[in-house]
């Protein structure tokens, strides 16, 4: 099968077997910031066609179709039991229902982040891709990033991690507050370094621009006793993303908008690679899928960050739930 430009296939998060003759049929709910993106990178994968996506929007199904020359479709219904693999792109209080309905046709799906709103959800969607053989993955892109490091394979874990992700506000995302925004990253690789339960949280959060805690403080205790602080803003004036470690030899720091690695512990750390991390769990999705493997991000993973967050929003005091416009045609 001929190699599509833009991919890189040497990642080590894909098997060495070649890809099966039989192409697979992909499709993206959501044709914003995020879903542009999955789709070129379906468009890209040898062994899978971009054969539809679906948004409310009549620019972006028209950005789409002039894109990608596939049929680009209001509602995500229509792509029900055409399709094998999907991305769900939507925003997060709609995921739930889509997943749903992409399960129950047979379809394998990868989700972006937060796997669902609520705890419930979460528990129902796990259960039904496990009766329905299915795989759901879920879009914690920065796992890879960190698993290229070798930062995952220490088997001690840290006494404290500090994280900090914030930017300007962009307008995405503000159906959900800040913490399932952007923070639940965060809270994927804190609890991907440090196991074990959470046994206090402590929360601040301060509204700008939405409806929801834009700016947010929190502080994790786990049960080992080690603390995590993590503060995610979408409303501030500077871009900021990185993460400390603090381990018994030293300390790890990572910015990762300037690539800057500062490691004073003996353990050696890989260089940091930022290249691709969409590409790869795109990649991986579409290996598990063929090939039978486990994700990366198993739903299980997500659903942990996704109740550290739910944790945290409600110590943080978010403002009552209020829908804004536009969701309604994701329903």
């Amino acid at each position: 099968m001929p190699h599509k430009p833009g991919i890189s296939m040497d990642s080590p998060f894909l098997p060495d077997q070649p890809f099966p003759s039989r192409i697979l049929r992909a499709a993206v709910v959501g044709n914003g910031a995020f879903g542009r993106h999955h789709a070129s990178k379906y468009a890209r994968l040898p062994g899978v066609e971009l054969v539809g996506i679906a948004d409310p929007s009549a620019d972006a199904r028209r950005h789409a179709m002039l894109a990608h020359g596939v049929p680009a479709v209001a509602d995500w219904r229509q792509l029900i039991g055409t399709v094998d693999i999907v991305s769900i792109c939507s925003p997060a209080v709609t995921h739930a229902p889509i997943v749903r309905a992409f399960l129950n046709a047979d379809t394998d799906v990868l989700v972006e982040k937060p796997i669902a709103t609520n705890l419930d959800e979460a528990d129902s969607l796990i259960a039904l891709a496990e009766v329905k053989n299915r795989v759901l993955t879920v879009g914690h892109q920065e796992r890879f990033v960190f698993a290229r490091t070798g930062l995952l394979d220490y088997a001690d874990a840290p006494l404290e991690v500090d994280c900090w992700r914030m930017g300007p506000w962009t307008g995405r995302g503000a159906d959900v507050s800040a913490v399932l925004d952007l923070m639940i990253h965060d809270l994927d690789l804190v609890h991907c370094l440090i196991p074990g339960g959470v046994a206090d949280v402590e929360a601040q959060g301060r509204y700008g621009l939405s409806r929801r805690a834009d700016d947010v403080n929190a502080r994790v205790t786990f049960e080992n006793g080690a603390e995590a602080c993590l503060h995610a803003s979408r409303i501030s004036p500077v871009r900021r993303r990185g993460m400390r470690a603090v381990y018994h030899d030293g300390t790890i720091e990572i910015d990762f908008v300037t690539r800057q690695v500062r490691n004073t512990t003996r353990r050696p750390l890989n260089q940091l690679q930022l290249d691709d991390p969409l590409g790869e769990s795109i990649a991986a999705f579409v290996s598990a899928v063929r090939l039978g493997a486990a994700s990366l991000v198993r739903p299980e993973e997500a659903r942990r960050a996704l109740e550290t967050a739910l944790l945290i929003d409600d110590a943080a005091s978010p403002l009552p739930a209020a829908e804004p416009q536009g969701l309604a045609l994701y329903a």
